[in-house]
């Protein structure tokens, strides 16, 4: 038996949302694993949940690499480097939420905002190159 094709749209009931949320999260893992192996690719995937959760994962990298094999102990730069992406990658869940739900309980710091706001000026860089790019591709 065949499935049939699912339109792409909000899924409208919060329960079945959060359902269909955390299977469709959970088969994204899967491959993007699969993947990693497969192809001997390195795949780092961040998801964020409609509340603002953080779901990662990192097949090579900062966090394969502070995982030593035989459990020696990590140098101390590294832990230095883990401390400084789990920090931002916490500020960027707060400025994600503070964004969302337009503000917070803990307001963002001068810091904090200043850290979102260059990730920010990033991220509209890449989605204006990726637009000119996909305008070239269409008028060549």
């Amino acid at each position: 038996m065949a499935r049939g094709k699912i339109q792409m749209r909000r899924i409208e009931n919060p329960v079945h949302r959060q359902v269909t949320f955390c299977k469709r999260r959970a088969g994204l893992l899967k491959k993007a694993k699969e993947l990693s192996v497969l192809c001997d690719a390195e795949i780092g995937l961040f998801i964020f949940s409609a509340h603002g959760k953080l779901y990662e994962l990192a097949t090579k990298g900062y966090v394969r690499t502070a995982q030593h094999p035989k459990g020696k102990q990590i140098n101390t730069e590294a832990k230095e480097e883990i401390s400084m992406l789990k920090h931002e990658i916490e500020i960027l869940q707060k400025g994600l939420r503070y964004i969302a739900g337009g503000g917070s309980a803990d307001p963002m710091t001068s810091v904090e905002l200043n850290v979102l706001e260059k990730y920010l000026e990033i991220w509209i860089y890449h989605v204006r190159s990726a637009k000119v790019r996909t305008y070239n591709c269409m008028h060549i």
